[in-house]
């Protein structure tokens, strides 16, 4: 046992990304702090993941699992493996996990089934309740990502602070970039509306509605965590039958009303058919509770694409709010003195005629 002095300091995770090795550790406090906190060592820096008090530490050794560990093959199908988790110039999809907390009822559990159905095929649920609280430790949703490689989660909990609860987040190099806390007010399952539901994976078409989106700022990150979350995959053309499913986000007054919409093409005088709108479910009003978001600098880095896709930006080359490329000729000077024209009979004049005027 080692007596290591620790001064305490706010969560550090994001600080250390870069760092290779990490330990986790189960310790003893010589003194009492406000609570107990997780602790993490990376490159012989010691980090507290409460806010608490200076205080001496007994550091008694656990595991050495290494978040950042780097990991050898021995086989291909290994190597294929640890390839395909690398940085990639263009990314896989991004695919959701779905997690249940430590308790759980029926509401929270049939808003987590419609969620999920409604991501498939790029999700996965997990059936056990894990007892987590991501805004105090968020530790083993990261560790969730790392396992199943999944860019995106979706946390339901039921507790006597906070009911029916869904924390929904992202996160960007295996750590947490932003999650917020939505709590549940109304709810109707999808298998309550009588209507022919759409099919597995169809691309979504994503409305947001209400000045909130635009102007908090606040909400705007929600609004675009939320189209993240939902957008489903990266295609680069899609049918018009294929644009069967349309997700509705209403913000009024730090809530948000989620309405999800079912196309139908209906027979009309003209080219274009006449849409309508079905309801399917499932239909939720969330209010918004607690948050957690990256700072600008953090949120500028998870935004940055590789040069290698970026376009090349050509000379008077434009393009318009509806994608339509203008150009731009420049021509030059001509010289039309010197030009050979052909000189028509009633433009001639007559010389008689115009020495008679000059005179």
């Amino acid at each position: 046992m080692n007596t290591i002095k620790c001064y305490s300091t706010k969560s550090l995770t994001k600080n250390t990304r870069n760092c290779k090795i990490y330990k986790i550790f189960i310790f003893k406090l010589e003194r009492p702090i406000s609570r107990a906190v997780g602790c993490v060592v990376c490159n012989d820096m010691f980090y507290i993941s409460q806010l608490a008090e200076t205080a001496y530490l007994d550091v008694q050794w656990k595991s050495v699992m290494g978040i950042g560990n780097l990991r050898k093959a021995k086989t291909r199908r290994g190597k294929r493996f640890l390839e395909n988790r690398q940085p990639k110039v263009v990314e896989n999809d991004k695919t959701a996990i779905i997690v249940k907390g430590g308790k759980t009822n029926q509401i929270v559990t049939d808003a987590l089934a419609d969620l999920y159905a409604l991501k498939k095929p790029l999700a996965m649920r997990m059936k056990r309740h894990n007892p987590i609280h991501p805004f105090e430790n968020d530790i083993e949703l990261e560790n969730f990502a790392m396992k199943y490689d999944t860019s995106l989660f979706l946390f339901g909990s039921n507790s006597k602070k906070h009911r029916n609860s869904l924390v929904m987040g992202r996160m960007y190099d295996c750590h947490v970039l932003d999650m917020v806390e939505l709590q549940i007010e109304n709810f109707v399952k999808s298998a309550d509306f009588d209507s022919a539901k759409v099919s597995l994976g169809c691309k979504p078409c994503i409305v947001l509605q209400g000045t909130e989106f635009e102007k908090d700022e606040s909400m705007k990150r929600i609004g675009n965590l939320m189209v993240d979350w939902f957008r489903g995959a990266v295609v680069e053309n899609i049918r018009l039958q294929g644009l069967e499913l349309v997700i509705s986000l209403t913000a009024l007054e730090q809530k948000i009303y989620f309405r999800v919409y079912r196309t139908c093409l209906k027979k009309s005088t003209g080219t274009t058919p006449r849409v309508e709108l079905v309801e399917i479910g499932p239909r939720i009003d969330f209010s918004v509770h607690r948050s957690k978001f990256a700072s600008e600098s953090l949120f500028r880095e998870a935004m940055k694409q590789p040069k290698q896709i970026l376009a090349k930006k050509r000379k008077n080359m434009s393009t318009d709010v509806f994608g339509t490329e203008l150009g731009r000729v420049h021509v030059g000077k001509q010289n039309i003195d010197s030009m050979q024209t052909k000189k028509m009979k009633a433009l001639r004049g007559n010389k008689n005629k115009e020495a008679a005027i000059s005179n």
